[in-house]
């Protein structure tokens, strides 16, 4: 089976989150794709961050009507930093090695992979799609290859959806009280509201 892994801390999930994900499976013709949201993401303040019990319940709300689109829990449950490494050994070793796994980051991510925890294992255990991240130039693979060998074998590009939303700048709007329906599903819009998430951040 070949699958999608798109790791973040989705604080919201939003609609370029799912349009790259939607680019992914088509794109590659993956069987799913498996949304993981960080529990501790080692990178970031436990206090800048909803809690995961809010972010979990907000990308089932997203990805409740894609049949394709599947949700794991294991970096939520797990206890301390979440590395990237560690989920994607989980999940190979959930379907005994059997799964080929293409691991989904924007371009900006794969710049910064040389750096993160045991990148050779990373390149191990998946193949990395990279998708585009606006204001962030492509990633040139020859000079990547000379900090981490044998990424450029192991790296897909993705060209599109190229979409100009983030987080923060959906945060930032309801703190302002503006609408955020263009950016997320309507359900998370409603969720967001319902909770009053963002309001004190």
């Amino acid at each position: 089976m070949k699958t999608g892994v798109m790791g973040g801390t989705f604080d919201p999930v939003h609609r370029g989150h799912l349009a790259i994900a939607e680019e992914a499976y088509r794109f590659l013709n993956l069987h799913q794709v498996i949304f993981v949201p960080a529990g501790q993401p080692y990178f970031k303040n436990l206090l800048e961050i909803s809690p995961a019990e809010d972010r979990v319940k907000m990308l089932r709300l997203a990805i409740q009507k894609v049949p394709y689109f599947k949700l794991s829990l294991v970096e939520v449950q797990r206890k301390g930093p979440s590395y990237t490494v560690d989920t994607l050994a989980l999940l190979k070793e959930a379907s005994r090695g059997r799964d080929e796994l293409y691991f989904i980051m924007g371009w900006d991510s794969l710049q910064a992979l040389p750096k993160w925890k045991d990148p050779d294992k990373i390149l191990s255990l998946c193949i990395i799609v990279a998708a585009p991240r606006p204001g962030f130039p492509k990633p040139d693979l020859q000079e990547l290859e000379r900090e981490l060998p044998g990424i450029a074998r192991k790296t897909i590009f993705l060209e599109k959806p190229v979409l100009d939303i983030s987080s923060t700048q959906i945060r930032e709007r309801v703190r302002a009280g503006l609408t955020i329906e263009e950016l997320v599903p309507v359900e998370v819009a409603k969720y967001i509201r319902a909770k009053g998430l963002y309001l004190d951040k």
